[in-house]
């Protein structure tokens, strides 16, 4: 039987590949004739490789020869002044500069038995519609962020030419379709107020707009006003919400040990290992149903001493359990914790709380005992707790986060705001959160009677049943793989 095959080109980083690849799985999935072989870019310095062994084990999965991985060779950096002015923009530059080596690995791997029907790329990755061009086949954007954010984009170049500029931290707030709230200007993304960054992203947006169609990792009822946005945007492709999409078997972060309680000196150089999960987890049995407060965020996710001292005087004075998923900065002067927070913190709380570098985040979202999360809102953090009915504290950091935050507290309603305005990359001395606000907030969103605590649970529920026969995510699948097939 001949197979109908898709091209990927994802952006080379692990938060980028994790929902593409699952897609990639439930697509082959759905239909015998479909396969797909992703092309893998080296990242350009100075990112890391974590790519590579994340690859490595996706590589060694059941799917067999229906799916393929194939790296390709590192291509010419552009110059790193680029990445002062905006980081963006340095790696749209250097996924520009991949696309002879992307055009070439699709002729010289064409499998013998297979007709090329499309390639897939996400965010940004747009200059990959020319190699889709040049080889006479369709393009499709697959968007690892939520709808919110992609409509945000589309609306960057009528701002500009309304108004005849980038965003001013300054600017009143901002009537944004996507978004069923007004919009303060201090929680659009970084890259909003800079000129490189604004110019990448209207750019991107425009390209976006030649493909067939569009993925989004989401579900059509839990961002149901941002999804008819676009689906009522006539120049607009067709809309495809293929969500919730989560890796929950490859979670655990490959370098970044957890450590001992008493400090993190093991914290570099390798992951977390089995019987450290495990002991989290044997914590977690043996807490009282929703009562743990677990907080992480992320890969960049790093507070300076005075911030994690302020974190630990909150969560002492709240009496919450918790689980704190904790990395120190590089700089640190130490990496013993007793040297750090405040004196006696580690003691006082040993039987009410659990500190670690990595942690185990599915596992724990999914665990009956946590009850609430202090997320940085990146979309896969949301995905995964939101699968799982786990409210949200927002403490946004970078990239798209902020405008991740203020959609889960206003139009979603899932959330408890801590912040939403945070900025990790400021120049100078970074904010402090005070102790007495994370306190405010924890309080919030652990009382029982929280809204947000059942519509976070409900609306789970919903993302769940979006996946299965007859619902929304399913359905849009179906119309997506009819597409492809008649294509």
């Amino acid at each position: 039987m001949s197979k109908l095959e898709l091209v990927f080109v994802p952006t080379p980083a692990v938060s980028h590949l994790i929902s593409v690849c699952k897609f990639a799985e439930k697509l082959v999935n759905r239909d015998e004739r479909l396969c797909a072989t992703f092309l893998i870019i080296r990242p350009p310095p100075p990112f890391d490789a974590s790519v590579d062994a994340y690859i490595k084990q996706k590589s060694s999965d059941s799917q067999g020869s229906r799916i393929r991985y194939i790296t390709l060779a590192k291509a010419k950096p552009p110059p790193s002044d680029e990445i002062g002015k905006s980081i963006d923009r340095y790696i749209s530059l250097y996924l520009a500069n991949c696309r002879p080596l992307v055009k070439e690995a699709i002729i010289s791997n064409k499998r013998p038995d297979s007709k090329i029907i499309g390639l897939v790329f996400d965010m940004l990755c747009s200059s990959m519609i020319d190699v889709a061009n040049e080889l006479g086949f369709p393009s499709y954007l697959f968007l690892v962020q939520s709808a919110g954010f992609l409509g945000f984009t589309f609306y960057m170049s009528i701002w500009r030419d309304q108004v005849g500029r980038e965003f001013n931290q300054s600017d009143a707030d901002v009537k944004i379709p996507i978004f069923s709230h007004p919009v303060p200007s201090k929680v659009l993304p970084s890259f909003a107020f800079i000129k490189e960054g604004y110019d990448t992203f209207c750019n991107h947006a425009a390209r976006y707009k030649e493909t067939k169609g569009i993925l989004i990792n989401t579900v059509a009822e839990f961002e149901s006003h941002a999804v008819n946005s676009l689906a009522s945007d006539p120049e607009l492709p067709p809309v495809y919400t293929v969500g919730l999409l989560l890796d929950a078997e490859n979670q655990k972060p490959s370098t970044q040990a957890a450590g001992s309680r008493p400090d993190l000196e093991n914290q570099k150089g390798k992951g977390n290992s089995t019987s450290e999960d495990e002991e989290i987890i044997k914590w977690l049995d043996q807490q009282p149903t929703a009562s743990v407060l677990f907080l992480c965020f992320g890969t960049l996710g790093v507070f300076q001493p005075p911030q994690l001292v302020e974190m630990a005087i909150a969560l002492e004075r709240s009496g919450v359990r918790f689980v704190w998923s904790m990395r120190l900065p590089a700089n640190a002067e130490t990496t013993k914790l007793k040297e750090i927070l405040p004196e006696g913190f580690l003691e006082r709380t040993k039987n009410s709380g659990v500190v670690c570098g990595w942690a185990p985040q599915t596992d724990i979202l999914a665990h009956k005992a946590t009850g609430a999360f202090v997320s940085h809102c990146g979309w896969n953090s949301i995905v995964e707790s939101i699968w799982y009915g786990v409210p949200i504290v927002t403490w946004p950091l970078y990239a798209e986060q902020q405008i991740n935050a203020f959609q889960l507290v206003r139009d979603l309603e899932v959330a408890v705001e801590l912040t939403l305005d945070y900025r990790m990359q400021q120049s100078g001395q970074p904010e402090i959160v005070k102790a007495e606000v994370m306190e405010k907030a924890i309080r919030c969103i652990m009382d029982s009677e929280n809204p947000q605590r059942k519509r976070a649970k409900d609306m789970g529920e919903i993302c769940r049943k979006a996946l299965m026969e007859g619902g929304s995510s399913f359905i849009s699948l179906e119309r997506f793989v009819e597409t492809i097939l008649d294509s």
